[in-house]
């Protein structure tokens, strides 16, 4: 009994080093070709950001001086993405005015992905943008 235990192990193990492969993931020309199909234009990015910002921030409305960018395409870790730049004045959770703050949000096949609010990252990303009134986001509701 002993004999047969110790061959179906043996077996065992023999069928699963044949598993085993040498294929150690997408080439590199794979990667860049998955991660430049993610990269379309935005078309509704504003429609996202108000989305987003509704529970981000802690009191959505009578937001002030708010400003928004056009998608561009920019580096982002490791190759381009589609980022838009914001600046907005929100009210904290005491309904005081906090002062002017930036972000940028990336996109991902036309959504946004993340939002950066980082002062460093977003100066390097938005150092060179071009605002534009952004009367949406000073109308948001809860």
């Amino acid at each position: 009994m002993r004999a047969v235990i110790l061959a179906a192990g043996l077996l065992g193990a023999i069928a699963l080093a044949g598993c085993a492969s040498d294929d150690v993931g997408p080439s590199a020309a794979e990667l860049k070709a998955r991660w430049d199909a993610q990269n379309v234009y935005p078309q509704d990015y504003k429609n996202d950001l108000l989305a987003y910002l509704r529970s981000y921030l802690n009191d959505p409305t009578h937001v002030r001086s708010a400003a928004v960018t056009m998608p561009v395409a920019k580096a982002v870790g490791g190759g381009e993405r589609y980022v838009v730049c914001l600046r907005y004045n929100a009210r904290d959770s005491d309904g005081k005015y906090i002062g002017v703050k930036a972000g940028a949000a990336v996109y991902v096949s036309a959504k946004l992905d993340r939002y950066i609010d980082a002062k460093n990252d977003v100066h390097q990303l938005c150092k060179d943008a071009v605002y534009a009134p952004f009367p949406e986001l000073e109308k948001l509701a809860r």
